[in-house]
């Protein structure tokens, strides 16, 4: 199996960051990138970043890049996860939006199945975050809608489906992860932590492991 790991966005896409300039989306995507491949790959794994490069890589290149390697080797042998930071508003203010979630293309397919493992070791890895998620809401960090693991059930499983460019124009099963909110206080302070940082690279290390041994 090859493992495909997509970090979102580049330093010339305006706007990816939090209200202070504290997180940049595309500097923290590929700093996870870079350790859960590492990860990945110290475990035996052929993992492989999608784009080491800074600038931004448009969607249509980043799924020819997917799709030349399902080609070779078979779509069946190839999974992406596309990572990024969430954002409730693109007009440079704090906002009270939280928490992670995982996103697959409409109908169900074996990416329903990889994210639903992510979702399962989401509620480990983020124990800590779930854990605090309510001291937080409490001090109105976060609004009374808010959960720590934001799911959509409607059908059947945990996570949201949207019709975006790389989980549509894909071959192989294709995830993309919003890991917490650039533009919520609570979640940059984790997001820039060692153990926020920690806490994520393992949700996908462990949760790609689970889903590459259920295969089995």
């Amino acid at each position: 199996m090859i493992e495909l790991y997509d970090n979102g966005h580049g330093v010339d896409t305006a706007g990816k960051c939090s209200p202070d300039q504290s997180l940049r989306e595309y500097k923290k995507a590929r700093e996870l990138v870079k350790d859960i491949v590492a990860r990945r790959r110290a475990m035996g794994y052929d993992a492989r970043i999608l784009v080491p490069e800074d600038k931004d890589i448009s969607l249509g290149e980043r799924c020819r890049r997917v799709n030349a390697i399902c080609n070779e080797v078979g779509k069946s042998n190839v999974l992406l996860v596309s990572i990024h930071c969430n954002a409730a508003g693109a007009d440079g203010k704090w906002k009270s939006a939280g928490g992670w979630c995982a996103y697959t293309s409409p109908g169900q397919t074996n990416a329903d199945t990889l994210a639903t493992h992510l979702y399962d070791a989401a509620e480990t890895a983020l124990a800590d975050y779930i854990e605090a998620f309510p001291i937080h809401k409490a001090k109105g960090e976060y609004d009374s809608k808010q959960r720590p693991i934001r799911t959509d059930y409607s059908d059947g499983d945990p996570d949201y489906e949207a019709r975006f460019y790389i989980l549509m124009h894909t071959l192989c099963p294709a995830v993309l992860t919003e890991s917490m909110f650039q533009d919520n206080k609570a979640d940059v302070d984790f997001l820039l932590s060692a153990e926020g940082h920690n806490a994520i690279v393992n949700l996908h290390v462990n949760g790609v492991e689970s889903y590459i041994k259920s295969l089995k």
